[in-house]
């Protein structure tokens, strides 16, 4: 028979385990509101800390200081990872998940930098000491309103993904035609169809580089077709994904009422107490 002493370890254990993973995973108030400003604040400052790094001045007087808070930050988020890795009942489903792989990420290069010291002529190298910018996209983790966003986002991928084809046909078939003009009037910036498509892409979205440009009567008439028909579909992607995002936080409000316990959100509109976990309202 198991020792009573034992289970109470273990259950207390789990418990523990429990409010670790409420204030760490969920964004609400008390200590998961503190952690989630705290964090966002070491986020910003590893950021910046990589940023002023890459400035050749800054990191010869600087050098030590920016390497000791390197080392600072890799450790605190070292140690949040494998918080976050013991509090997760699916480890597996945490460790390769986009953000999990993001909080990999983050940490990695710091030490492989360490066990490759001396090599930082290697490019490969400073390519996986850039994968810390990625902590940057942790914020978007601890920013509770960012999931507003990225619901209208997903909502909207699939009118955008038709949008972005029908884009792509037009400037194919524009850029096609161009090449045809510009090409047998002798004009060298369309020697061949994809630098003409690249020119239609560029002309389309008013980018306007103006490495290329065309010669004849006839591609001048046909880029002025193409720049007023970017003025008239840039604002496509733009009103899609504001209708989603509108559509969004009128259901966000309308879901307004959530736990500050346990998260969980759908409560009737006169229920006093949650119904998950029985905290008042």
């Amino acid at each position: 028979m198991d020792d009573p002493s034992q289970r109470a370890e273990a259950h207390q254990g789990d418990s523990l385990r429990e409010r670790v993973w409420r204030v760490i995973f969920l964004s609400g108030s008390g200590w998961a509101r503190v952690f989630d400003v705290v964090l966002l604040w070491l986020i910003a400052g590893s950021v910046v800390v990589v940023m002023v790094e890459s400035v050749p001045g800054i990191r010869e007087q600087h050098g030590d200081l920016l390497h000791k808070l390197e080392w600072l930050f890799t450790i605190l988020f070292t140690i949040e990872y494998a918080v976050r890795i013991w509090t997760v009942r699916v480890k597996r489903r945490y460790i390769f998940s986009f953000f999990g792989i993001v909080d990999l990420l983050s940490i990695l290069p710091t030490y492989i930098d360490l066990f490759f010291a001396g090599s930082g002529h290697f490019i490969i190298v400073r390519i996986l000491r850039l994968l810390r910018m990625f902590r940057i996209l942790k914020m978007a983790e601890h920013i509770g309103e960012a999931n507003v966003l990225m619901n209208a986002l997903k909502a909207s991928r699939s009118k955008i993904a038709v949008f972005v084809f029908s884009v792509m046909a037009i400037v194919c078939i524009l850029g096609t035609l161009m090449y045809l003009i510009e090409d047998a009037a002798g004009n060298e910036g369309f020697s061949n169809i994809p630098q003409a498509v690249y020119w239609g892409i560029v002309t389309i979205t008013t980018v306007g580089y103006g490495d290329v440009a065309p010669m004849t009567l006839v591609g001048k008439m046909l880029a002025s077709v193409m720049m007023l028909t970017g003025f008239a579909i840039i604002a496509v992607p733009t009103g899609i994904v504001t209708a989603e995002l509108n559509r969004e936080i009128r259901e966000v409000r309308m879901d307004s009422r959530k736990c500050q316990e346990c998260g969980v959100q759908g409560h009737d509109p006169k229920a006093r107490f949650c119904k998950m976990c029985g905290r008042e309202l």
